[in-house]
């Protein structure tokens, strides 16, 4: 097992800055998809259905791509912060 946790945690490091922001822009668009359903003319039932989909994609989206963009996020402010001295 820890095998297998030590092999998920090095693909996941290995994992791009833009992969992040894709995951991010995924995110928005599926929670745009959960809101906008509500305008077509479904039944209830099926609204829900899709709103609780949608939404629980978007937030596993979301938390993917803040956890993939979060140390590369953090070095960029700091840079920033400091006045780009550090390149």
């Amino acid at each position: 097992m820890k095998q297998l946790w030590v092999r998920f945690t090095t693909w996941w490091k290995s994992l791009s800055f833009r992969t992040g922001v894709i995951m991010l822009l995924i995110a928005l668009l599926c929670y745009v998809i959960s809101f906008a359903q509500m305008l077509f003319p479904l039944s209830a039932a099926m609204k829900g259905t899709l709103f609780i989909i949608f939404f629980g994609l978007a937030k596993v989206a979301q938390y993917a791509g803040l956890a993939i963009t979060g140390t590369e996020v953090i070095r960029r402010i700091r840079q920033r912060l400091r006045g780009d001295r550090e390149k």
